[in-house]
C-alpha cells in the first residue's frame, strides 16, 4: 500500500471518528442517547487504518435493573400522588367530619337544656343539614376521584400501546438495517431502548432478547406486549363486575378481549392507580359509607324510640343510601339481587365488599373481599332472602351455576345521606310515659348518648372510628412517601451507573476532539510528504 494510500485512510478515519465525537457532544441532552465509541483496526491490505465498528456504549445488565426501578418508582409515585389528595382532605382540622360531628352533638345538649325551645330544635337540625353536607361532599370528592382514575386509566392503556407498537416497529427496521448494512443502526437501538424505558415507566413490562438483537416485551403474566414485530394491545374496558368501573383488558392474537383483574398491575403508573383504587379508594369510600350507616341508623333507631312536640312516634331522623349490588356480565341466570340493612345485625357490618356466588352443588356462599375469607350467610328459600354482614339481600330470578354477584354495603350510603326532617317539633326529644313525654328531654338523652357508645361495628364510636379513618389513609400517605423516597434514591445510583458508562462527559469528548484532531492533521501531513516524495522523484528522471 502506498503512503498515500495510507494517509488518505488516516483522513477518512479521523473524518469518522470526529464526526462520531460531535455526534457524542451534540447529543449531550438527548433523553435515551448512548455514548458512541469508534473502534479503529489496521487495514487488511496491510498498512493504513479503517473503522472496524461504531461500538453503542450500552450495557444490558444495567438497563434492565434502571428500568425495573424506573417501574417501581412509577407506581410508588402515581400512587403517592392519588394517596395524598385524600389525606389532605380528610386530615384537615376545619373541613373534616370531626368538628361538625361535635357541633351536631353539641346542639342536641341544647335540647336536653330546653327540650321545648324552637331556636335549640333549629340549631339541631341546621347542625345536621351540615354534617349530612359534609358526608355527601366528602363522598362525591371520592367518586370524582373514581372517575378520574377512569380516565386516567385509559390515557395510560393508550400510551402503553402507543410504545409497544414503536417497539415493535423498530424491531423490523433494526433487523432490515442489519440485514442491508451489517452494522448496527446505532441511532434505531437508541430509540428503542428509550422506548423501553418510557414503558417500565407506564407498567412493569418484562424484556427477553430473541437472536440477540430482537426485543420481546410480556406482562407479570406472561402475556405479549410484543413479539418480534408484532404488538399486542390492551385495552380500557367496563368491568364485567360493575359496568361503572374501568378496568384493562387484553386484545390477543385472536382478536379475543380477555380482561383482566385490578392485581395483574402492581408496578409502574398503571399499576400505582390500580393498587390505589383497590387499597385505598375503594376502602376510604367503604368507610366513611359504613360511618354514616352506622350513625344514621342508631340515631333513626334511637329517634324511634321517643316522641316529638306534638305527641307523636319519631320518624327517620337521617335518609342514607342503601348497600348497591350487581349481576357479573358473563352471568347465564336472570337472577338480580337488591339489598337492604338489617338494624338488628347492624353490629356485624363491615366497610367491606362481598362477592356471592351461586352453584348448583352448594348454593350460595359468600367471600368477604377485602381478605378472602368466607362469610356466614343465611338462605331463606321460602322468601329468596340471603342475610349475612348486617344487611338482607333480596334474590329475584333465578341464578345459573357458576353465576356471580358484587355486594357493596356502603359505598353509596354517605353520597345519599340528608337530614329528613324540616319541622323543629318532630324532634322526638320526649320519651313516651303513659302517654306523655312530648315535652321532656329523656330520648334526647339517649340520642347525645349514642355519641360515646360503640356504633360502628359494634367495637367503635363515631369519633373512633372517623379517626381510624384517617389515621389509615395518613399512613399509607407517610409509607408511600418513604418507600417513594427510598426508591427514587436507588434510582439515582443506577442512574449514576448507566451514565458512567454510558453518558456523555464533554470534558472526555473535547480532549478526544483535540487528539482526532491532531490524528487528522497527521495524516495529512503523511500526504503532504508523498506527494514531495513523488515530485522529487519526477524531478530526478526529468
Amino acid at each position: 500500500m502506498s503512503i498515500f494510500s495510507i494517509g488518505v485512510s488516516g483522513l477518512n478515519s479521523a473524518q469518522t471518528v470526529l464526526a462520531t465525537t460531535s455526534t457524542n457532544i451534540s447529543n449531550v441532552y438527548t433523553p435515551g442517547y448512548n455514548r458512541q465509541l469508534p473502534q479503529l483496526s489496521e487495514s487488511i491490505a496491510g498498512g493504513g487504518v479503517q473503522v472496524a465498528n461504531i461500538e453503542r456504549q450500552f450495557n444490558q445488565f444495567v438497563s434492565n435493573q434502571l428500568n425495573r426501578s424506573n417501574s417501581v418508582a412509577g407506581g410508588l409515585s402515581s400512587y403517592h400522588t392519588q394517596v395524598s389528595q385524600i389525606d389532605n382532605l380528610m386530615a384537615d382540622r376545619e373541613a373534616g367530619l370531626a368538628p361538625l360531628m361535635r357541633n351536631f352533638f353539641s346542639a342536641l345538649e341544647d335540647v336536653v337544656a330546653s327540650p321545648a325551645d324552637p331556636a335549640a330544635r333549629q340549631g339541631v337540625l341546621g347542625a345536621a343539614e351540615t354534617l349530612s353536607g359534609q358526608f355527601r361532599a366528602f363522598d362525591g370528592y371520592l367518586s370524582d376521584m373514581q372517575r378520574s382514575l377512569g380516565g386516567q386509566i385509559k390515557d395510560q392503556v393508550t400510551q402503553i400501546n402507543n410504545s409497544t407498537e414503536q417497539i415493535a416497529k423498530l424491531n423490523r427496521e433494526i433487523s432490515l438495517a442489519k440485514a442491508k448494512t451489517g452494522e448496527a443502526p446505532n441511532g434505531l437501538l437508541n430509540q428503542r431502548d428509550q422506548l423501553v424505558a418510557e414503558l417500565s415507566q407506564r407498567v412493569d413490562a418484562r424484556l427477553t432478547i430473541q437472536d440477540g438483537d430482537t426485543y420481546n416485551l410480556s406482562l407479570s403474566n406472561g402475556l405479549s406486549l410484543v413479539s418480534g414485530s408484532n404488538s399486542f394491545k390492551l385495552e380500557a374496558m367496563r368491568s364485567s363486575e360493575e359496568a361503572s368501573r374501568i378496568v384493562v383488558g387484553y386484545r390477543d392474537g385472536s382478536g379475543n378481549l380477555l380482561e383482566f383483574a385490578d392485581t395483574t398491575f402492581r408496578e409502574g403508573e398503571l399499576g400505582g392507580l390500580m393498587t390505589f383504587r383497590r387499597e385505598t379508594l375503594d376502602r376510604t369510600q367503604n368507610q366513611l359509607g359504613q360511618l354514616a350507616v352506622s350513625l344514621a341508623v342508631a340515631f333513626n333507631q334511637q329517634h324511634a324510640e321517643g316522641v316529638d312536640l306534638y305527641g307523636e312516634t319519631g320518624g327517620d331522623f337521617f335518609a342514607i343510601g342503601q348497600p348497591v349490588s350487581f349481576s357479573n356480565g358473563q352471568n347465564r341466570g336472570d337472577a338480580s339481587l337488591s339489598a337492604s340493612y338489617d338494624p338488628a345485625a347492624l353490629d356485624s357490618l363491615t366497610a367491606s365488599d362481598y362477592d356471592v356466588s351461586w352453584t348448583a352443588a352448594a348454593g350460595y356462599s359468600v367471600i368477604r373481599r377485602d381478605i378472602g375469607t368466607s362469610v356466614d350467610a343465611n338462605y331463606d328459600e321460602g322468601n329468596g332472602t340471603l342475610s349475612f354482614a348486617g344487611m338482607s339481600v333480596q334474590v329475584s330470578g333465578t341464578p345459573a351455576d357458576g353465576d356471580r354477584f358484587v355486594v357493596q354495603p356502603t359505598r353509596r350510603a354517605a353520597g345519599q345521606m340528608a337530614s329528613s326532617l324540616t319541622d323543629p317539633a318532630r324532634i322526638a326529644a320526649g320519651q313516651p310515659v303513659d302517654g306523655s313525654g312530648s315535652g321532656d328531654n329523656r330520648n334526647a338523652l339517649k340520642l347525645q348518648a349514642l355519641q360515646t357508645r360503640s356504633v360502628v361495628g359494634g367495637q367503635a364510636t363515631l369519633n373512633q372510628s372517623y379517626a381510624a379513618m384517617v389515621s389509615d389513609v395518613g399512613n399509607r400517605t407517610n409509607i408511600a412517601a418513604a418507600n417513594l423516597a427510598v426508591q427514587q434514591g436507588l434510582n439515582e445510583q443506577l442512574r449514576g451507573i448507566q451514565q458512567a458508562e454510558s453518558g456523555v462527559n464533554l470534558d472526555e469528548e473535547a480532549a478526544n476532539l483535540i487528539r482526532y484532531q491532531q490524528f487528522y492533521q497527521a495524516n495529512a501531513k503523511v500526504i503532504e510528504i508523498g506527494a514531495a516524495v513523488l515530485d522529487t522523484l519526477l524531478g530526478i528522471r526529468a
